[in-house]
């Protein structure tokens, strides 16, 4: 590349004026570049309006690559212009944008300051486009199913809720994607599924939204042991499409998304970390008496299922760090679901 003319459009992120020559940082999409600009190379006019330029504005820079004494790739600018004016000022560069409430309220300037957040937002939109894929070589259909409802849908959350004047009727905005798309395999369309915006008029922070982006699919004829094969297959192929590599490391783990995930059944795990075997308690009593033995807080409304389920959320957890799939959850927590044939406590989830 040392010795190519190249043309850029970018943001100057910073600038360092020393009397007829001067360097200036320009970051685009894909990064940032050192540009050496020189009064006698653009000229003496155009190197007096380089000079006011200031630090945000977007400019087209044209010249020749080459590296530094240090070895620092750079374009020996021959032409620059300023292309748009930056009236607001960017955060000092050094402490970047900080303030979290700043940042959530004025995205565009975080992804100016943070490489990290463009980064994010980028390889979202490559996780989006390698689902979709996936889940299209399956013979899975993607469809679209109403945003206004009369029956906001399948999950507890409070919906928002508007007046459609036409038909003088109240509509909510759907708080899941899930009867739409079950309806759909009613109808006969076996593989389906939806990425799509749901609502919940509920609490806000930098962790939950008022609105945002769930994807949920449905497939006939098989059961939760497919719909676990499924998953880990596109977890892997995701990471592969994105990354380059099944191998991540999250919060200082290393996980290799290449090995087969772990499926575990709540009542093995919880005899695993706590020491309990749940299929040696056959009551509700032995079950609040095992409890309070352990230290577990339960309510006088849980039931046996219901304290297995307190003793998964006390004891295990925590120790799930590598891909699992938790199996077979006993049928008080889950409403709605296939019971286990062969033990009608516990559920095909």
């Amino acid at each position: 590349m040392q010795g190519q003319t190249v043309s850029l459009a970018g943001r100057i992120m910073s600038k360092r004026i020393m009397g007829k020559a001067s360097f200036c940082n320009i970051q685009d999409l894909k990064g940032n570049i050192q540009s050496y600009v020189a009064r006698d190379s653009i000229g003496e006019e155009p190197y007096a309006e380089f000079k006011k330029y200031d630090v945000g504005d977007i400019v087209g820079i044209e010249g020749e690559v080459f590296k530094t004494k240090t070895g620092e790739t750079s374009i020996h600018a021959v032409r620059i212009t300023l292309l748009s004016k930056s009236l607001q000022i960017l955060p000092e560069k050094y402490h970047g944008l900080v303030n979290t409430d700043l940042r959530y309220r004025q995205r565009y300037t975080d992804l100016i300051m943070n490489e990290e957040v463009r980064d994010t937002f980028i390889k979202r939109s490559k996780v989006i486009s390698a689902i979709r894929r996936y889940l299209d070589s399956q013979g899975f259909m993607e469809v679209e199913t109403p945003m206004l409802v009369s029956n906001a849908g399948g999950a507890a959350a409070r919906p928002f809720e508007t007046h459609f004047n036409a038909l003088d009727e109240d509509l909510k905005l759907r708080i899941s994607l899930e009867l739409y798309l079950k309806r759909l395999i009613v109808g006969g369309l076996e593989r389906v599924y939806e990425i799509g915006r749901v609502f919940r008029n509920e609490g806000l922070d930098t962790r939950h939204n008022p609105e945002f982006t769930l994807m949920e699919l449905y497939q006939a004829y098989t059961d939760y042991n497919g719909m676990m094969d499924l998953t880990e297959n596109l977890y892997r192929y995701v990471a592969k499409e994105v990354l380059g590599t099944t191998t991540i490391t999250y919060r200082g783990t290393e996980m290799d998304l290449s090995k087969p995930f772990e499926r575990i059944t709540m009542v093995d795990a919880v005899r695993k970390y706590a020491g309990v075997d749940f299929t040696e308690i056959h009551s509700l009593e032995e079950a609040r008496a095992i409890a309070k033995e352990k230290g577990v807080a339960y309510e006088e409304r849980h039931k046996k299922g219901d304290i297995l389920n307190l003793f998964f959320e006390e004891f295990v957890e925590e120790h799930l760090i590598q891909p699992t799939f938790l199996m077979d959850h006993p049928v008080e927590i889950s409403p709605l679901t296939k019971r286990k044939p062969d033990n009608p406590e516990y559920v095909e989830r």
